[in-house]
């Protein structure tokens, strides 16, 4: 007869111990230059440590388990309610980017886990329709709307009833900080991140989206891989797989020094970069999106009728208070606040459904 192996006989404390220092020493094993959730400058509110996860995997799983990132299933990443089942939204653009943002880390020694946990936590706070919806935000508010800054809020102050996620500083740093501007790759709106997983994610954010946006507009029928600039399929690669696979080799070894194996010192510290070729090519392609696709008139008109969903709801719930009614909202801020909350948080599908049911004529 098969006996059971009897249980450990050591305590929980020591069981506890013993992963602690087992995760602590993997990260101990990451490169000189990359963050170490041991050392993390800390949360809001302090917390007793986890007893399995180390301080970023903590941060990813309630990224994870959030209300906010579940609704990103249903946001509009660049085409609103595509007739095809395979065009990007924003959750699956959320994934593609961590993917490259942790290949790009693993490949560097840096920490996979804060670049996990910032990625999945970047776009948190987009509004539906993507960005259409951002600018129809940003023109009703006084102070403007950036989704970026909108992220940091959710996990701040308004996942789990207000009480915030209580994230690292790193994490909701990286968040802050991935935006970027109009302009060139490495434009700067918010400053740069101060931990290499940062950079890597502000990075990997522009690979992810400008290739599946690519993909999407091959998939509408708006370009072809041949209409793409000389320059890019001549640096980057004629296909899809090619040009992320290009881009991530080609910021791995520019950035090589992160590793903590290259010429690089306390007094010059490492930064995650680009080739010149890379990044002139990146620029181009970027460039090309915006007028063909991202600002081409089909687009344009389609991002005006968004937009009209989101300024309508806007003037019916700053003229009907009483109707705002979510737990994604705080009491005590003011009205205009509280509106622009709640409409962030909502869904395409919602929003439009909402829109029509308060008497929008389509």
């Amino acid at each position: 007869m098969h006996r059971m192996t009897p249980p450990s006989t050591a305590s929980d404390t020591s069981i506890t111990e013993s992963i602690r220092e087992r995760l602590m020493e993997r990260e101990r094993a990451l490169s000189p230059f990359a963050a170490k959730g041991f050392e993390s400058r800390g949360r809001e509110r302090p917390e007793e440590p986890s007893p399995a996860r180390t301080e970023f995997q903590r941060d990813r799983d309630r990224i994870i388990h959030s209300k906010a990132f579940r609704r990103l299933k249903h946001k509009t990443q660049v085409f609103v309610a595509p007739a095809g089942d395979h065009f990007v939204t924003r959750l699956t653009h959320t994934l593609e980017t961590a993917q490259i943002a942790r290949t790009i880390s693993r490949a560097l020694n840096l920490n996979e886990d804060l670049t996990e946990a910032m990625a999945l936590g970047h776009d948190i706070g987009h509004t539906p329709f993507g960005h259409a919806g951002e600018d129809a935000l940003g023109r009703l508010l006084p102070e403007g709307f950036r989704h970026n800054e909108q992220s940091l809020r959710v996990v701040e102050k308004l996942e789990k009833g207000g009480q915030g996620l209580n994230l690292t500083w790193e994490v909701r740093e990286g968040i802050l900080k991935h935006s970027k501007v109009k302009g060139d790759i490495f434009a700067e709106g918010w400053g740069t991140a101060s931990t290499l997983e940062g950079q890597v994610l502000k990075l990997a954010d522009s690979v992810a989206y400008l290739n599946h946006d690519i993909a999407d507009a091959i998939r509408a029928g708006l370009l072809s891989e041949e209409d793409l600039p000389p320059l890019s399929r001549s640096v980057l690669g004629t296909v899809h797989a090619q040009r992320i696979n290009t881009l991530v080799l080609d910021i791995v070894e520019a950035s090589w020094a992160a590793t903590g194996k290259g010429a690089a010192s306390a007094d010059e510290p490492p930064r995650i970069a680009m080739s010149d070729a890379a990044a002139e090519a990146t620029n181009e392609l970027r460039d090309f999106m915006f007028a063909n696709v991202y600002e081409w008139e089909g687009q344009q008109a389609e991002a005006a009728r968004s937009q009209r969903v989101i300024e309508f709801l806007f003037d019916y719930y700053m003229a009907h208070p009483e109707a705002v009614i979510s737990d994604f909202t705080r009491a005590e801020d003011p009205l205009i606040r509280r509106t622009a909350d709640y409409i962030a948080g909502m869904t395409d599908l919602f929003a439009q459904r909402t829109a029509r049911e308060l008497g929008l004529q389509t």
